[in-house]
């Protein structure tokens, strides 16, 4: 027979059973949404207000929120779909030393660089310096290996570098138009930040995805012939990115059948065109842009094709 403590006795508490801790931390769904509605909507309203008030005190924060806004999203987009179990320090380490190291060290080695041509040069240098930015922020994470971290880490690199260089080009639309016209400002950043995943981030990730395809399990790099044709290859895609502009024009008198002026090539316009030959430009253009785009993109998707860790993530 069992009896009921008295009243006001206190009765032990039996602890249940704990749950261990989630490996990663726990990102409300559809993050990258909110942010880039958020982002989208306060970036317009300081866009609106410099443009009224021709003010050069919201430049800096026009600047900033147009260069880091699209890189930001889309990193936490791949963080959210494909990465939680490498962790946010890897992620967010990576699209630091992109920017932090990845610009500096391309500024810095390309007026040495050997005359390889304008476009060539540019982009072996801004390539090779953004590889190197991945493997200095993994250095000591030697566990995060394989196509699908590569792939990732390797994006979040090049979004890196494409946020501050495209701040980089936004602060000289801007001085160029001694600050009070924020036009050039606004089409440079808009422009910049839609194509910023489907350049610096794609090249880097490609490059990425086969270097730590090829990581040794003590986590030493191999700087194998993979990659350095991956690393080459990425680069023609970058070179032949830039040129499509210059490809455009030559095609545009080429057709029309005015010659070409060397002096206004160089520069990247061609004097008084005809409507017709300003149609031909956007399209040869634009169109270089997104042939250029597909065949990164069907690039990375071979290679994400061949992890079957991709189809598995969080």
């Amino acid at each position: 027979m069992t009896h009921s403590p008295p009243p006001g006795m206190p009765r032990a508490r039996i602890p249940g059973p704990q749950q261990p801790p989630p490996p990663f931390p726990r990102i409300a769904a559809g993050l990258w949404k909110r942010c880039l509605a958020g982002g989208l909507a306060t970036w317009t309203l300081i866009a609106v207000a410099a443009y009224a008030t021709r003010s050069a005190a919201a430049l800096p924060a026009l600047v900033l929120l147009g260069g880091f806004l699209v890189p930001v999203v889309f990193v936490l987009w791949a963080y959210e779909r494909h990465s939680r179990d490498l962790g946010v320090s890897a992620i967010l380490g990576c699209f630091l030393a992109g920017g932090a190291l990845g610009v500096p060290g391309a500024a810095a080695t390309e007026p040495y660089l050997p005359r390889l041509g304008a476009f060539t040069g540019v982009a072996l240098v801004e390539e090779a310096a953004k590889l190197g930015a991945l493997a200095f922020a993994l250095r000591r994470q030697p566990g995060i290996r394989g196509t699908r971290a590569g792939l990732v880490l390797g994006a979040a690199v090049g979004l890196g570098f494409a946020a501050l260089e495209g701040c980089g080009h936004a602060l000289g639309a801007a001085v160029a138009a001694g600050g009070a016209d924020p036009r050039g400002l606004l089409e440079t950043e808009s422009l910049r930040g839609v194509v910023a995943p489907f350049g610096q981030g794609l090249w880097t990730a490609i490059a990425g995805g086969v270097l730590l395809s090829l990581r040794r399990p003590n986590g030493h790099f191999r700087l194998a012939a993979p990659v350095v044709g991956a690393c080459l290859g990425v680069s023609m895609l970058h070179a032949l990115w830039d040129a499509t502009h210059g490809a455009a024009i030559w095609l545009v008198a080429l057709l029309s059948g005015t010659g070409l002026d060397a002096e206004p090539f160089a520069q990247g316009y061609r004097p008084r065109p005809g409507a017709v030959e300003q149609h031909l430009f956007v399209v040869f253009s634009v169109g270089g842009l997104v042939l250029v785009g597909l065949l990164g993109a069907a690039w990375a998707r071979s290679l994400a094709h061949r992890d079957p860790s991709w189809r598995n993530t969080p």
